[in-house]
């Protein structure tokens, strides 16, 4: 029996936006959905989205899932969040985000989370016109055959949670939970992480008493001067954002900082990504705004 919390319970036993969404044929009006899994594989969801097109914003959402009391759960627990969000907010939402609504999930059931995320993805850009089996992260090589994981869904969620065993990644994608013959590769893979992480900590600078943490920085209790934004900026960058953008083939540099503008320059993959929109605010502007100043806006040059 999985320790779930009463919230899991609750959404479970009253699923709370479940069903479709009709087209209403209304002026400034879209009705959309998001799809992904397969019942074959033992999850699926289709979340459908109405959205206001000339605010670009989400006035309903429902579901249908096929799977667990956590899929149910955590299908249910989306659809109330993004509700009266934009599009642009929802794509700031998190697996994790999820998971904190619903009081936690046990991690062998955090797929199911991350099933949420990627429908609602789907949906945001099948509604601007990107179709789910062109997004980025279905292309690349397959690791996982029994349940279609590609190498780039699993190195993002390698990432974006900062998995670091096998076990958890499986836990997060099913990759490696049927045959077992991919688990070397997923190893491979997140020891090329790993890897790529080392590669770009920043050395400890100024307090030569007191080693910087790399991977827990502080917010700012106090008024930072410029010179001491543009540090924390560059240090987050650094450490908190190009290891994320390295394990996906892409990078990112700092240009300059004009007031709350951030200026960056993306680079590799993340350069010529169809998606190069959501990965300035989902991976560096909303890390930006939670580890140096909420105010902080990331433009591309």
């Amino acid at each position: 029996m999985w320790d779930y919390s009463e919230k899991v319970l609750e959404l479970f036993y009253n699923p709370i936006n479940q069903g479709t969404i009709d087209d209403p044929q209304e002026p400034d009006v879209a009705v959309v959905y998001g799809e992904v899994g397969s019942i074959a594989c033992g999850d699926a969801l289709r979340l459908h989205l109405k959205i206001q097109q000339s605010t670009d914003s989400i006035l309903d959402a429902r579901f249908q899932t096929f799977g667990c009391t956590s899929a149910i759960a955590s299908s249910s627990a989306l659809t109330e969040i993004i509700k009266g969000k934009t599009l642009d907010e929802a794509l700031h939402i998190t697996n994790q985000d999820i998971a904190d609504f619903l009081g936690g999930l046990p991690e062998a059931k955090m797929h199911c989370s991350v099933m949420g995320q990627e429908a609602l993805e789907a949906a945001i850009y099948k509604y601007r016109g990107i179709e789910v089996e062109h997004h980025e992260d279905d292309d690349g090589t397959l690791v996982c055959t029994c349940y279609g994981i590609s190498e780039k869904k699993i190195r993002r969620a390698i990432a974006e949670n900062r998995l670091t065993t096998v076990e958890q990644v499986t836990n997060y994608v099913k990759a490696g939970g049927g045959c077992g013959s991919c688990l070397a590769d997923i190893e491979d893979i997140l020891l090329d992480i790993q890897h790529s992480a080392e590669s770009v900590k920043v050395a400890p600078t100024l307090t030569p008493e007191k080693e910087q943490s790399t991977q827990a920085l502080p917010y700012p209790s106090t008024p930072l001067t410029n010179l001491q934004k543009i540090t924390l900026i560059q240090q987050v960058i650094d450490t908190e954002v190009r290891p994320l953008l390295l394990a996906d083939g892409g990078d990112v540099s700092l240009h300059d900082v004009e007031g709350d503008r951030v200026l960056v320059k993306l680079q590799g993959a993340c350069g010529s990504c169809p998606s190069s929109t959501e990965t300035l605010k989902y991976a560096i502007e909303a890390k930006l705004k939670d580890l140096v100043l909420p105010s902080l806006i990331v433009e591309a040059i």
